[in-house]
Parts: structure tokens; C-alpha cells; sequence
């Protein structure tokens, strides 16, 4: 049983196809082309199927515990981050402000063996977001069983 990606990510410029906005910024240097691949923005993410339940993981550095937000509707797993920082320095001859916005949001279709009644656990460390999602108590397959022809 495998978990499928459900792609709701809007695109930068819809009007444009992806090849056409590469040739076209292909000419400054300031833009870099793996900015615009399609999965550039998504964190990396790892699913294990065990026995009892399903382990999902996120690989998404410097963000923190409050930055995400981890809903389940309609059967759909959505994990969203988002992170913002601001850092503002004045001096008597000039003000520098920085700023920065990073954010992603990964939609999943949870398979029917997904018991969503039950907690799921979240965790968050050293960069990576943990989900565990336990399956539902059902009959358990049997192995198959060979007879031998004598």
C-alpha cells in the first residue's frame, strides 16, 4: 500500500509552460533554474509502511514546532509550513532591513487502512517533521499457504 501525492501546489506563472520561462530568464544570471523546477520548493519526504501504522517524514530545516500546521480533511493529509523572519538594524546614517518568507504545503490521499479516529503523533527534530498514522484494527492477512503435490 503506498500513499499518493495529491499536487494542489499553484504555479508562479500559469500562463507561461515551464520551458518557455527557463529560456526566457535563462539570461540573468539572478535567476536560477532550479528555482522554477516543479518540486524545488517541496521538502523531501520519506513514507515507511510498517505493520501497525505508517511513519511520514519531512525534511524541513529552520523551521520550528509552531510553524506547522498538520490538518486531516476529507481523508486528505495536509502539512503545512510556513516561516517568517524580519531583522531590522538602524545606525544615525542608514536603516537595513532584511526579511525572509518560507513556506510549503504537501498534500496526501491517506489510504482506507488509516485509522484518522485515532491520535497521530507529530514530532519535530533536528529538522525533520515526523508523523505516525496507525492503521486500523482488521483482519490480519494470512499467509499464503502451499500444498504440496505428491
Amino acid at each position: 500500500m503506498s500513499l499518493i501525492k495529491f499536487n494542489n501546489r499553484n504555479r508562479l506563472f500559469p500562463s507561461w509552460n515551464n520551458e518557455s520561462l527557463k529560456s526566457f530568464l535563462s539570461t540573468d544570471d539572478f535567476f536560477n533554474n532550479d528555482f522554477f523546477e516543479e518540486d524545488s520548493l517541496m521538502p523531501a519526504m520519506n513514507i515507511k509502511e510498517h505493520d501497525q501504522d505508517f511513519e511520514i517524514e519531512f525534511a524541513a530545516p529552520g523551521f520550528s514546532k509552531m510553524d506547522f500546521e498538520v490538518t486531516i480533511n476529507d481523508n486528505i493529509l495536509n502539512v503545512c509550513g510556513e516561516k517568517k523572519q524580519e531583522k531590522e538594524s538602524k545606525n544615525d546614517d542608514y536603516t537595513r532591513k532584511e526579511f525572509s518568507y518560507n513556506s510549503f504545503k504537501r498534500s496526501l490521499n491517506l489510504p482506507k487502512s488509516v485509522n484518522i479516529d485515532q491520535d497521530i503523533k507529530a514530532t519535530y527534530k533536528n529538522g525533520i517533521l515526523k508523523l505516525n498514522l496507525q492503521k486500523k484494527e482488521g483482519k490480519k492477512e494470512v499467509p499464503k499457504k502451499v500444498i504440496e503435490v505428491l
